[in-house]
């Protein structure tokens, strides 16, 4: 009998005394505000669909029509055969749409962050990343080999502190919008510290990007920044788009030195041209539907209101990301748990993903979202933390 790997069992009995076991739920319909979960109709409060659009018609006919045009698979890398007239035209209107020189499609998000670090930094220079940044940004600090510090989250002094001791080339990095805690990235400050320490500053606008802004620019939108700014912009495609895959936007210099240098790019397949095409559609949609912004600020608010008078403990947001901290893992999960028995799917997000002692519910809100569904919410939160007050 081989004792390879054989403290695995014990290891997944372990995640598993500790709460922090992770499972998957079967989802057997489009997704949407309603979802079949396991069988079950459920209204869903934990997709990042936040406008919308991922089972739009508009949407579907695109992806629909160009599969009939490209096929289903891309065939090969960008740089080999896999580079569409669909995929050119939809970063064409990614720069246009953030304001800068060029955009370049990555397969995924965790893919595109890997791919700039990698590219950009080695031995000899500093990455500095704010705390709470998503795992993609954290990994790709550390795979770059440059000195890798981590700043408290938001606090641009202690940044500056880190950037007064570095040497060679210098990025910092951080989310727009967190992920788990919904807040927003001080920006204008950070942009300032950048260029006081000649650096440079690279944000995952992934949560922000057609949510924000009069015209769903994202973060750097409602900040009013630049390309000058922040030189370095990655956006996901599966999140305010609703369909998949993530792009880089920037200089002209940086977005050839990607192609020429970002393993993540050059060595992987290009998202299928439906996907692209099925992303143009979509574009047009968070440029012109306006009405899906507002929505989701007034429902956001409504909510926000709602909790507050029930003594939920949310978190400091403002963005569709409305966490509720419950802090002990079991808990967190059996509320989770009653909320599903109650007919709402809202996630249970434990550590590592936030830290410990910090585990929360993860509400998330969709244009598609009425007030009626954020108000059955509350009642059902209501019932489900009771236990809490």
């Amino acid at each position: 009998m081989t004792l390879a790997f054989s403290q695995l069992p014990n290891e997944l009995e372990s995640i598993a005394n500790q709460g922090l076991y992770r499972t998957r739920r079967v989802i057997s319909s489009p997704q949407g505000i309603y979802l079949q979960v396991d069988g079950k109709t459920v209204l869903n409060f934990c997709s990042n669909d936040y406008l919308g659009l991922a089972n739009h018609p508009s949407v579907v006919s695109a992806f629909k029509s160009a599969v009939d045009q490209y096929g289903v698979g891309s065939g090969s890398a960008h740089l080999i055969c896999g580079h569409s007239a669909a995929h050119h035209a939809l970063e064409e209107e990614l720069a246009e749409f953030t304001g800068r020189d060029r955009a370049l499609l990555f397969s995924t998000g965790y893919m595109a962050n890997l791919g700039v670090m990698s590219a950009l930094l080695g031995r000899g220079d500093a990455v500095f990343e704010d705390r709470l940044n998503h795992a993609s940004l954290l990994d790709g600090g550390l795979m770059s080999g440059a000195t890798f510090k981590r700043y408290r989250h938001s606090d641009v002094e202690h940044l500056n502190s880190h950037l007064k001791k570095a040497s060679g080339q210098k990025l910092i990095v951080t989310d727009g919008v967190f992920s788990m805690d919904g807040d927003f990235a001080p920006l204008p400050a950070l942009s300032i510290a950048a260029k006081a320490h000649d650096a440079w500053l690279m944000v995952d606008d992934a949560h922000g990007l057609g949510v924000l802004g009069a015209q769903g620019g994202g973060l750097l939108d409602y900040y009013g920044l630049k390309q000058t700014d922040v030189p370095i912009l990655m956006g996901t495609l599966g999140k305010g788009f609703g369909t998949f895959g993530a792009f880089v936007a920037g200089s002209e210099d940086l977005i050839e030195t990607l192609i020429q240098k970002a393993r993540t790019y050059i060595y992987t397949t290009a998202l299928p041209a439906a996907v692209a095409e099925a992303t143009r559609a979509s574009l047009k949609l968070v440029i012109a539907e306006s009405w899906r912004r507002d929505k989701l600020k007034q429902l956001t608010e409504r909510f926000s209101v709602g909790a507050k008078q029930l003594g939920l403990q949310l978190m400091s947001s403002t963005s569709p990301i409305q966490p509720i901290v419950i802090g002990e893992n079991q808990q967190v999960l059996d509320i989770s748990q009653a909320l599903l028995n109650a007919g709402f799917l809202v996630s249970a997000i434990r550590p590592p993903t936030v830290p410990q002692g910090s585990s929360r519910l993860r509400v998330t809100f969709s244009a598609l979202h009425e007030e009626v569904h954020v108000d059955s919410l509350l009642d059902a939160l209501d019932k489900a933390c009771a236990g809490l007050r």
